[in-house]
């Protein structure tokens, strides 16, 4: 299956079971490059979020004009954080930001709920790292893109690579299909 791809300076389109990797500055203005690889040729997408709340993603998605009937929320701060949580039909919690046999459940239980074109964005590895380790959340993203390549899906991961060293970025990077280099300007150059 082939998904378009509509960010600036990336090939216009992925086979199903591609992983990008999305390096960016910690400070760097990630949501549209985010909202822009779920938005295009989408039948459902999973948001797994270890950044910010499932209040916070929706309220990204409707600012960008992404079809939220399409998107399920995973989130996996609300519940360590003690805030009031009502589980729905789009909207999942994972016990903690390092629950991450939990997070893979709930990504495999996406994919198999739902078909057509599927994408995840994984919002933030760097995050995942912080709580977890990076030896964990290695793993967890392995499993994660061995799921995408099973569903025939893509997926976007988010990695802050000015707060890791070099050896954890390039850990990562050889996991994935692309890699996506956003710059402190704005600017986007892809390797795939």
């Amino acid at each position: 299956m082939e998904y378009t791809l509509a960010i600036d300076n990336t090939p216009d389109s992925v086979e199903g079971g591609t992983g990008i990797l999305l390096l960016h500055p910690s400070t760097g203005e990630t949501d549209r490059i985010d909202t822009e690889f779920l938005a295009t040729d989408t039948d459902a997408m999973l948001v797994i979020s270890t950044r910010t709340t499932a209040r916070e993603v929706k309220q990204k998605l409707e600012y960008y004009e992404v079809d939220e009937e399409s998107a399920s929320i995973l989130d996996t701060l609300s519940v360590e954080r003690g805030y009031t949580r009502r589980q729905s039909e789009n909207v999942r919690y994972a016990s903690a930001p390092d629950d991450l046999e939990g997070i893979v459940e709930e990504t495999e239980a996406f994919l198999k709920e739902h078909d057509g074109k599927l994408r995840v964005s994984f919002d933030s590895v760097t995050e995942l790292i912080y709580y977890a380790d990076e030896e964990r959340a290695l793993e967890a993203v392995a499993d994660i893109l061995e799921l995408l390549a099973e569903y025939d899906a893509v997926g976007l991961f988010h990695l802050a690579d000015e707060v890791h060293d070099d050896e954890t970025v390039e850990a990562f990077r050889e996991r994935f299909d692309g890699v996506i280099e956003l710059a402190e300007d704005g600017t986007v150059t892809s390797e795939f």
